[in-house]
């Protein structure tokens, strides 16, 4: 299975690649600037400039790409409707690291997890631009996406258990009653939607157990 992972020099990035890696998986790290993930293949180019043909040949393109300045924000929607573009109407899959501010907490789905009046005003730019990317790209019926939301508590550092609990639209507990997630466990989670792609143009959401 060949797979590609954008911004494969950031955290989250780094750490699907080794995942992919390490399940014997044919990778090749997309990156601006040098490689520093551990992907031996290599696609050196902005995301904003990538082509369609440097993307053919995927089954499997991961998009984690991250903007945090407020300049910089809009660019979730605006890469991923550029990524969508590029494999739109192949049978390459798109998987994109995700937000938790999108998750929902009731089950009419009126109510997300940002909307909440415990939602850091620091992560509401954040989280509205993500989430508007999301509605975005529900909308593409000629991209096999699937959005993958970490936990409320996302963990860069956090270990590797292997184990996860897979949940779908609605921000989900484990039996602790917590909401988190090692980076690394996560990229468990991505890399089996990858492998298994039961989740075309859907959202599912990742909590430790």
């Amino acid at each position: 299975m060949k797979i590609a992972v954008i911004c494969a020099n950031g955290k989250a990035g780094k750490l699907i690649v080794k995942e992919a890696l390490d399940r014997g998986l044919d990778v090749t790290a997309v990156v601006r600037g040098e490689n520093k993930s551990a992907a031996e293949k290599v696609i050196q180019k902005d995301l904003f400039d990538l082509t369609a043909s440097d993307l053919e040949g995927f089954d499997a393109v991961i998009d984690a790409f991250g903007a945090w300045t407020p300049e910089t924000l809009p660019q979730h929607g605006l890469s991923l409707k550029h990524l969508c573009g590029l494999v739109s109407g192949r049978d390459t899959r798109l998987l994109v690291v995700g937000g938790a501010g999108s998750l929902y907490v009731n089950p009419e789905h009126t109510i997300r997890v940002m909307d909440g009046a415990d939602f850091p005003d620091i992560f509401k730019p954040l989280a509205g631009e993500m989430g508007k990317a999301l509605e975005e790209l529900r909308a593409r019926n000629d991209v096999r996406w699937t959005y993958i939301s970490p936990a409320a508590d996302f963990q860069a550092d956090g270990v590797r258990t292997g184990k996860y609990i897979l949940g779908g639209e609605e921000l989900t507990l484990n039996s602790k009653g917590e909401s988190t997630v090692s980076y690394a466990d996560y990229a468990v989670a991505v890399i089996d939607e990858a492998v298994k792609g039961d989740h075309i143009r859907r959202r599912i959401s990742v909590v430790a157990e």
